[in-house]
């Protein structure tokens, strides 16, 4: 596969959603109001040429300088401009020249629609592999976004790479898309409508754990997922027995430990974030009810006092003692295979 084979998938073979051959370029969240809200107001060229469905929109983006990899047509881009608000801005990469005509075309339209003095995006086409040849500065984003992207990609590490760099400190990649169950066999991936379609190109989920932690994300968190069936049976034949999933991501530019240690912290959410009142999720194993005194390790505790989302926390604790790795999250520990005496409690393979 290529970047040629690519571009011409997205610019000259598929015309909209309708002509995707499967489901999997979708994210796996269902809409809220407000996103339904901020859909309404965009031209109805810029949703007829975007494939696929959902959209990647973290909290707390008011006033955020928010990069979307592969922002296609920039029905992302413009629903997230107005999540940032008059003061943020957002910029959209992406490679398809018929794309980003159509994005263009209707910048100040959308000013208007927003009630904006002026366009609050940008766009710029390149490669999400080689963003160090566009106009962008390092440390230069809160938050990087892209829906289902990061498996048509050609060199997929130097991507996390990249947002690593364009990242401000404590700043997010907050991202969906396609892994697999396995590594996908180089058969398959040349294959341009399956790679096309997201499956071929997709990571096996732990190659990309790894990835994203040599990049310097050094505790990828798991927002949601769901399994993705490809409901095209000549497809589906094609990449039998693999299976998929559809899943969000969290990746933060954070100090963060290899594994979850305790040191007896602990997080109280005021229910501030607009659109959570009750709770606060975080991730898949977090989700913090407002009011009531959370216990987190200190990974969790970094990602939310040194992020965007300090104002709507109390926090609890400091980094002075430390009480192993954090009970239920932080992986295993050789003293709990320990029985009361000391001795092992059974003996065991090698790992």
């Amino acid at each position: 596969m290529s970047h040629a084979d690519v571009q011409d998938y997205y610019g000259k073979v598929l015309r909209g959603s309708e002509d995707l051959k499967t489901n999997a370029c979708c994210s796996p969240d269902d809409l809220s109001a407000e996103l339904k809200s901020a859909l309404s107001n965009i031209h109805d060229e810029v949703l007829s040429r975007y494939y696929g469905c959902g959209l990647i929109a973290p909290d707390v983006l008011e006033g955020a300088r928010v990069l979307d990899l592969g922002s296609g047509s920039g029905r992302d881009v413009y629903a997230l401009a107005q999540f940032v608000g008059e003061n943020g801005f957002v910029v959209g990469v992406d490679m398809t020249e018929e794309q980003l005509v159509v994005a263009r075309r209707h910048q100040d339209w959308h000013a208007d629609r927003f009630g904006y003095a002026q366009s609050n995006v940008a766009f710029h086409q390149g490669y999400i592999e080689k963003l160090d040849e566009l106009p962008l500065e390092d440390a230069s984003f809160d938050v990087i976004v892209s829906n289902c992207v990061l498996n048509l990609a050609m060199d997929k590490p130097v991507v996390l790479r990249e947002a690593y760099r364009l990242l401000k400190p404590g700043g997010e990649m907050y991202f969906s898309d396609v892994y697999a169950d396995r590594r996908v066999p180089e058969a398959l991936r040349a294959d341009p409508v399956l790679y096309g379609e997201c499956l071929s190109g997709a990571l096996y989920w732990n190659d990309f754990e790894y990835m994203a932690r040599a990049a310097g994300f050094a505790d990828p968190r798991l927002v949601t997922h769901r399994a993705l069936t490809v409901e095209n049976p000549e497809l589906e034949a094609k990449v039998a027995p693999i299976k998929f999933i559809s899943a969000t991501y969290r990746l933060f530019k954070l100090d963060l430990e290899p594994e979850c240690e305790d040191y007896g912290q602990a997080v109280i959410y005021k229910g501030t974030v607009p659109g959570a009142p009750h709770e606060f999720v975080l991730d898949g194993g977090h989700v913090i009810e407002t009011g009531r005194v959370f216990p987190v390790c200190g990974n969790t505790f970094k990602m939310l006092a040194d992020t965007r989302f300090a104002p709507h926390f109390e926090f609890i604790g400091d980094f002075s003692t430390h009480y192993g790795i954090f009970a239920g999250c932080g992986g295993t520990s050789p003293f709990d295979s320990l029985s009361d005496s000391g001795a092992p409690a059974s003996s065991g393979g090698c790992c």
